[in-house]
């Protein structure tokens, strides 16, 4: 079986270009989710062609919702929130923990039953987080049981709620920060009785309670804590007509190689820029560095607008990186990104917090330490802390992804800044988010070959 490898040069010339971003996909999730429910026709243009959203989109259409391509937009027909059906099959959900999780959230109301499987890497993440709240709400939601890290992991089995059962009010405080648990939980509260109140140890993403509020959803939300009262409400979702934003988390490794290369001046257009997704930008700013934000308006009540590099002192890193608490939280998925920054910013760089990292495509603490030291540089981590020390990355490093979309990405801009070739091994997995990164890279500057083994 043959597999693709990148081969990165370290780069001859500063990365200068223009360039849009696929939609951002935890946009894109919730989008698909919210047309599917919704009464009436939905259009959403500019959604991710990575695979992630994809087993959102069939995940939908097995259970009866009527999509199609109209150019470069997709057609929802929406079936409101009585209108799915039963699933002739599992529900694969790949290696997208946000499909399973939020539509767990969906599924658990439903008067059919279901089953929904994952990939490896999937199978082996925390579902136990999902189905435990959900149980508390009457669902009636099984995992499978691991008994090694003694949590639930998919497959998940949902039975039938039945005899026209409702799920009941539920008031909980979330153990570990996760908009995925969060939007889950609220997703089911539409179906519920009662209220769903929740509170999180700090604030994540708020994608859901955007959109949510938008649709006519009442929602009300005060800091870390959200609620959803559907007394008086009349359970109808309005149809969207949206512009999926670019997704800050794929321009983040874009921002971040300008920052190797010294002299790049490069800008991404159209990009989400809701402040629950930038932290990374308050990182690289606190390092020297950072983006100029150009704001562009709204899509969908998400703000956006364009990153630039390479304006004023945008790009230069001078100082290390510290990062912690709520900041971490804000800025999670693009820590490897910034841990490709930090090998290369002068000082020892510190990452508290990061322990949701671990249960991650893959051990992203771990592999991050081994990508660091592929290129001759110190890393290492303790508990929840991972500490890298900056430097010059030698040529020769072979880099492993872990089948790790965000770990083959990190290593790639890294490469850029190193002394001689890079090699990154098991490069199909960024395919899952962002399969035009390396083209977007080459036609910035950069010296990329995809090599198939």
């Amino acid at each position: 079986m043959s597999s693709r490898r990148w081969r990165v040069q370290p780069a001859a010339t500063p990365l200068r270009g223009a360039f849009d971003l696929p939609g951002d996909k935890s946009i894109g999730h919730r989008a698909l989710i919210f047309s599917a429910l919704a009464k009436g026709t939905s259009t959403l243009r500019n959604l991710s062609g990575g695979d992630d959203n994809l087993r959102t989109r069939a995940a939908l259409a097995a259970m009866g919702v009527a999509m199609r391509d109209e150019g470069a937009a997709l057609v929802v027909d929406g079936v409101g929130l009585d209108g799915l059906k039963r699933p002739s099959h599992d529900l694969d959900c790949g290696n997208s923990g946000t499909t399973m999780r939020l539509l767990a959230g969906v599924l658990a109301a439903q008067d059919f039953s279901s089953r929904m499987v994952g990939d490896a890497s999937l199978s082996k993440r925390p579902m136990g987080r999902i189905t435990r709240p959900l149980r508390g709400r009457g669902a009636r939601i099984e995992g499978t049981l691991d008994g090694v890290r003694r949590d639930e992991v998919a497959p998940l089995e949902i039975l039938a709620l039945d005899g026209g059962k409702r799920l009941f009010e539920l008031e909980y405080e979330l153990p570990v920060a996760s908009a995925q648990v969060k939007s889950c939980l609220l997703l089911s509260g539409l179906w519920a009785d009662g209220v769903t109140a929740l509170r999180e140890p700090h604030v994540t993403r708020d994608h859901t309670e955007r959109m949510m509020s938008s649709l006519g959803v009442p929602l009300r939300t005060m800091g870390s804590a959200v609620m959803l009262d559907p007394a008086g409400w009349d359970g109808v979702l309005a149809p969207l007509d949206l512009d999926v934003p670019g997704d800050p988390s794929s321009a983040a490794f874009l921002v971040v190689a300008a920052h190797m290369v010294a002299g790049s001046r490069i800008a991404a257009r159209r990009v989400c820029t809701n402040p629950t997704r930038t932290g990374f930008l308050e990182v690289l700013r606190d390092m020297g560095g950072g983006a100029l934000v150009d704001p562009k308006g709204e899509r969908g009540g998400e703000p956006v607008g364009n990153l630039q590099v390479g304006i004023g002192n945008t790009g230069t890193l001078r100082s290390a990186a510290r990062v912690g608490g709520e900041l971490a939280v804000r800025c999670i998925d693009e820590i490897p990104a910034l841990v490709a920054a930090a090998a290369v910013a002068p000082g020892e760089s510190v990452f508290d917090d990061v322990g949701e990292l671990r249960v991650k495509e893959s051990d992203r603490i771990a592999a991050l330490v081994e990508m660091v030291r592929a290129f001759g540089l110190d890393a290492d981590a303790q508990g929840d802390t991972l500490t890298v020390r900056g430097g010059r990355p030698r040529g020769g490093a072979v880099v492993r992804s872990h089948g790790d979309h965000r770990i083959a990405m990190a290593a790639a801009v890294l490469g850029l800044a190193a002394g001689g070739e890079t090699l990154i091994d098991d490069v199909a997995c960024v395919d899952t988010s962002f399969p035009g990164f390396a083209a977007i890279l080459r036609g910035l500057g950069a010296t990329l070959d995809v090599v198939e083994t």
